[in-house]
């Protein structure tokens, strides 16, 4: 069995794993990512990429930001739709903060040049990963590589390998939590060959459902609306797909929605998710690995980035001076930001999709709701703080 010796092993190529293998060079700590995935694959999987004021600002202090910085798409309010009217949430006048839309693909792209740059190690399509020893002092993890098998010693594994990874179970049961709320509903999401139809993202809670407009580029509009999680993509020709979305968006004063050529359907299911806590032995979890949240908050990426921020500096700590205490407390450091994150993703969630179940007593408080959020600033003000991400404590 071939072997290779690090500091850090990191399972899993998404937006955590890299960027904190980045971060930990950044320190002078060595590091090797393994990836079930090609990289094609990864730098070609289109995700959402809304990116809270401290993300955009971790990403530009580490020197991956140049191209999100002249590419991204620097937003400072949102609409809420409903009612046939459209109300602006000044993002920027609120808190003094915005969002930049730079998708989570091109995140890792750039990620990924900046370890290749350095010859970090990152083995991609390797296969039968595993995870031994992670209440040892020495934790290792194995995988297969085109019929080789390998060994990495590490002093730590870090498990950023998303909802489905193999990380997670490696924390016994007994010693596990978990939370989860399955949600009636999905995403249809198509991506379209047309201008932006708006200069900001719209959020749209209508009577037959959900709908949300956002940009992918000055020629690509990424569109989604509420729908049932069983469907199939297959099921919805192109004129039922934008009959829907007109219905759902058009508003009183005029505005339409542009269409263009739909390259890409389909359909995300919505949950939210925490497992905790977040480490046990050596091993310590990142990400979707270690907690899931609706898309309507927009809080996944910047979750993960929060999280591999807090173990770059526990780490760090513990390599120069052997001490532990950052390590020790990272589950209750992280699981501040993540409960958080999880309530607003839910309360978003709530406020503005359909409920089959819903009373038309129900029915009236989402509305209720709503008219308060886009006429009172304290309201308004508590939604722009949660989009646009709470500061890093030290």
């Amino acid at each position: 069995m071939k072997s290779i010796d690090t500091k850090v092993a990191i399972v899993g190529a998404g937006p955590a794993g890299l960027l904190l293998s980045h971060m930990l060079h950044l320190r002078g700590i060595d590091s090797v990512v393994v990836e079930v995935r090609s990289r094609a694959e990864i730098e070609s999987t289109i995700r959402a990429g809304v990116l809270e004021q401290g993300t955009v600002d971790l990403l530009t202090e580490t020197g991956v930001g140049g191209r999100m910085k002249a590419e991204g798409a620097l937003h400072h309010g949102i609409d809420l739709a409903f009612g046939g009217e459209r109300h602006r949430i000044d993002l920027t006048g609120l808190t003094g903060r915005a969002i930049t839309v730079y998708a989570q693909h091109e995140v890792i792209k750039d990620l990924v040049a900046a370890r290749l740059a350095v010859n970090g190690q990152i083995k991609f399509e390797i296969g039968n990963v595993s995870i031994h020893d992670i209440e040892s002092d020495k934790p290792t993890v194995r995988y297969e590589q085109d019929g080789e098998q390998t060994r990495i010693n590490a002093a730590f594994v870090i498990g950023a390998d998303g909802f489905h990874g193999v990380s997670r179970a490696q924390i016994p049961d007994s010693k596990r939590e978990d939370f989860s709320r399955i949600y009636p509903f999905g995403w249809f999401g198509i991506l379209v060959e047309s201008p932006p139809s708006s200069d900001e993202l719209i959020y749209a809670q209508h009577e037959r459902g959900f709908a949300l407009v956002s940009t992918r580029s000055s020629m690509v509009q990424r569109l989604y609306f509420q729908c049932d999680p069983k469907d199939s993509a297959g099921n919805w020709s192109d004129d039922r797909i934008w009959n829907e979305l007109h219905t759902r968006l058009e508003s009183n004063d005029g505005w339409k929605l542009k269409e263009g050529k739909i390259f890409q359907k389909n359909i995300i299911g919505m949950r939210s998710f925490v497992s905790q806590p977040m480490q046990h032995g050596r091993l310590f979890l990142a990400g979707d690995a270690a907690h899931i949240v609706p898309p309507t908050g927009a809080k996944g990426m910047n979750l993960a980035i929060a999280d591999v921020r807090l173990l770059a500096i526990a780490l760090d700590r513990f390599f120069r001076t052997g001490k532990q205490d950052k390590l020790a407390s990272y589950t209750e450091s992280a699981l501040k930001r993540v409960w958080r994150a999880e309530h607003f993703s839910y309360w978003m969630t709530s406020m503005l999709h359909r409920f089959d179940d819903a009373s038309p007593f129900q029915k009236k408080i989402q509305r209720a709701e709503l008219d308060y959020v886009v006429n009172s600033r304290a309201a308004a003000t508590v939604l722009a703080e949660n989009y646009v991400g709470m500061g890093f404590e030290e």
